[in-house]
């Protein structure tokens, strides 16, 4: 027996990289950059068949790119769908394309708007097409909700995945079954940082630092990733994607920390609860156990608004991951309720 590993680092992305690249003459697989909003943004398009519809995946954080990840979950769904996802200003790969200091006063969601927007037109362009299908996730949904309320002519649909509806009702259901939890468990350094800050959000500023405790136990008992304590798969993922080097990975989280404090304002007067009408059919994948982004409000939200079509698929073995949770299930959704909207 020998101590070394059977495979280093860079022979597993090798492995990976070799089972993700697309082979079908008529596929694609490419990554280039875009301009949009005066920034050169990385994109990425993967499929099997380029005349399947195009799914526009605008990812979560702020600044938690997708496109290192999505060799975990996504290859069923490009067989199907053609997916481009792109790295956020300040996120990713596009943090590493800039002085991040030249941008600062830019990171507005006013700003991640008109970016979504404004690479839709050029993937639209670029790929022959009318409308893509717009998918967002967490803090994506914000960006893809406020796009397809104002150019409802670029997309076929919108499906929301961990989706914002009021920022702060998101912050007291965490932190309440956070706090439930904890008591159930007889859990007390949980208790004592929870307490610790009630009532939250309450009237006090909501800081980055009153968040953690409240997001870090709500995760804890299973509000980020369903029933377990971490999410090592996903945060660790882009050490091992085929589209990052080790170095640009490892420089995801300074594009988060650079990103949060200055969007978290804006991100805490998020409402949508004023939106009674929805120009284009809205589906919503609901994960039962998601306290990182509470499922409940999204559920009543659906349930009242008027739109052309809609639809809410209950997750109910997933919590805030639910692509990586229940990846299966996630593109059965999709054909059933996505595909038949693509005209």
């Amino acid at each position: 027996m020998t101590d070394e590993p059977l495979l280093t680092a860079e022979e597993a992305r090798e492995v990976i990289e070799d089972l993700n690249r697309i082979v079908a003459p008529e596929g694609i697989q490419e990554s280039y950059q875009l301009t949009a909003g005066g920034v050169d943004h990385w994109v990425y398009a993967r499929g099997q068949d380029r005349s399947n519809p195009v799914i526009l995946f605008v990812h979560g954080g702020p600044a938690s790119p997708l496109s290192p990840v999505t060799w975990q979950y996504q290859r069923p769904i490009e067989e199907y769908f053609t997916v481009v996802t792109y790295d956020q200003r300040a996120a990713g790969r596009t943090f590493r394309t800039i002085d991040p200091e030249t941008i600062a006063d830019t990171l507005k969601i006013e700003q991640y708007v008109a970016d979504a927007i404004e690479l839709t037109e050029q993937i639209r362009e670029r790929y022959g097409l009318d409308k893509v299908i717009l998918m967002g996730h967490s803090w994506g949904t914000v960006i893809a909700t406020h796009a397809a309320l104002a150019r409802p002519d670029l997309f076929h649909a919108y499906v929301g995945i961990g989706q914002f509806i009021n920022s702060r009702t998101n912050e007291r259901l965490s932190f309440e079954y956070a706090l439930e939890q904890a008591r159930a468990h007889n859990h007390t350094e949980a208790l004592e940082q929870l307490e610790s800050i009630a009532p939250y959000p309450g009237d006090e500023p909501v800081t980055r630092e009153r968040i953690i405790i409240a997001r870090d136990w709500a995760q804890y008992r299973g509000g980020l990733t369903a029933y377990r304590d971490n999410s090592l798969y996903f945060f660790q993922a882009a050490l091992l994607s085929p589209e990052y080097t080790l170095e640009e990975a490892e420089t995801i989280g300074e594009g988060n920390m650079f990103t949060l404090g200055r969007v978290l304002d804006q991100l805490l007067e998020v409402d949508f609860t004023g939106v009674t009408e929805f120009p284009i059919p809205v589906v919503m994948f609901l994960g039962r156990h998601d306290y990182t982004t509470p499922s409940a409000p999204t559920a009543e939200w659906i349930e009242a608004v008027k739109a052309p079509y809609k639809q809410a698929v209950w997750f109910e073995r997933s919590s805030h991951l639910l692509p990586w949770e229940e990846p299966g299930k996630m593109l059965v959704s999709l054909l059933a309720h996505v595909r038949p909207l693509v005209s």
